[in-house]
């Protein structure tokens, strides 16, 4: 398993002699200031590959973009309006100019609006430590009695109805901002103040739009950027729904094994995969990760590892940012499972055999707290997931241990 990390630029708090002393062998990264639907041009691809090549005191740093996260799909093609098809023919030209800079994995999502969603970006632990969270009931507040999204009504129960009643009764006006702009962080643009009325308007731009007609979109897009990304020897990758189930009224079709089947089954190319994230797929009980990579290792390009802890395994219950090691997900289990389709890989002569991960998101500790990094990436938070991790491989892949397929 190859130890990546992901990197927000120069920009990013952790830099590149941090990734270096985390010990990761690669980086994975994007070019956050290029506009969704735009071409990736070659010069600003190779730019970033200038800037993560070097460290503070200029000495090279061997370090190489190795998986891009993400290259965007933009909603035009996700609703197949506006631009959609000029911007389906740019992203295939953004791939060919990563091939031309020797980057072959390329991770996705086609998440309606949300990129992803949380009620608390900095929930406080027991220990003093603090992580992203989703709260139902907060999540319910928010979208009953501030958002007041027409049709909210009909999506929740009775007693979630009750309890977000009560809970909005008590919430200060600062926690009613706050939980807004913590919602609307995950949405296009969000580094820019958006109105009620501008999140009504993304939303309403999805009315007509169900799973299956959704679905359907993405194996159209599959359809056309697939087979090129197979002649150029590239691997796209899909990244799960987060959280794996409905949101705002929006579809969900990437949050279960079945959902990937039909999407892998429906564009049947090699090339085409899935980014496997434990945390995302894992805040659903019923989703079993490893069983999954067993089944569908073949197609499993890239992967996300982190934990989350179910406050409620009920589908669509509260939950918050685990520790790597803690959580709902069988992390060993995973990392055999995922060893294991290496081996398979090695002896069918696949020259991707080696599954890049990163330890994705982790939790604010020590000198992190006072660091007001981008929430879910710490340095010394994922440094401590990633050596965590880094011993499971390790004890697993030695000698006197037998992974079995």
């Amino acid at each position: 398993m190859r130890q990546t990390w992901r990197w927000f630029g120069p920009k990013d708090l952790c830099s590149v002699d941090d990734m270096l002393q985390a010990g990761v062998e690669g980086v994975v990264t994007a070019l956050h200031h290029v506009p969704t639907g735009a071409v990736w041009t070659l010069e600003e691809i190779k730019k970033r590959q200038k800037e993560l090549s070097v460290m503070k005191d200029g000495a090279a740093s061997g370090l190489k973009w190795e998986v891009v996260e993400s290259l965007p799909v933009s909603e035009d093609i996700k609703r197949q309006k506006g631009n959609w098809r000029e911007h389906i023919e740019n992203w295939k030209q953004s791939m060919r100019h990563l091939h031309a800079a020797g980057i072959e994995v390329i991770c996705y999502n086609f998440m309606p609006i949300l990129d992803w969603t949380r009620t608390d970006l900095a929930f406080r632990l027991a220990n003093g430590a603090t992580c992203m969270r989703y709260d139902a009931i907060d999540f319910a507040a928010m979208d009953l009695f501030i958002l007041e999204r027409s049709g909210a009504f009909d999506d929740y129960a009775d007693a979630i109805i009750e309890a977000a009643r009560e809970r909005f009764a008590t919430m200060s006006d600062a926690r009613k901002q706050e939980l807004m702009g913590n919602v609307i962080f995950g949405l296009p643009g969000a580094a820019e103040r958006m109105s009620l009325e501008d999140v009504k308007e993304h939303l309403a731009a999805y009315d007509n739009i169900s799973a299956d007609r959704l679905r359907q979109h993405l194996v159209d897009f599959l359809s056309e950027v697939s087979p090129l990304a197979e002649e150029l020897g590239m691997r796209i990758c899909c990244h799960p729904d987060d959280p794996p189930f409905p949101l705002l009224g929006l579809p969900r079709i990437m949050s279960t094994e079945d959902d990937y089947r039909q999407i892998m089954e429906a564009v049947d190319v090699p090339a085409s995969g899935i980014t496997l994230c434990t945390g995302s797929l894992g805040a659903r009980a019923d989703n079993d990760l490893p069983a999954m990579i067993k089944r569908w290792g073949h197609r499993i390009h890239f992967m996300h590892l982190r934990n989350v802890t179910l406050e409620d395994e009920r589908l669509g219950g509260s939950f918050y940012e685990a520790a790597h090691l803690e959580g709902h997900s069988d992390m060993v289990a995973i990392i055999a499972a995922t060893l294991a389709e290496e081996e398979r890989r090695k002896i069918e002569g696949r020259t991707d055999w080696q599954i890049p991960f990163r330890p994705d998101h982790g939790q604010d500790i020590l000198d992190d707290l006072n660091r007001k990094a981008q929430p879910g990436y710490p340095a010394i938070g994922r440094l401590k997931g990633l050596a965590e991790l880094r011993g499971i491989i390790t004890a697993l892949s030695h000698p006197s241990v037998k992974v079995k397929g």
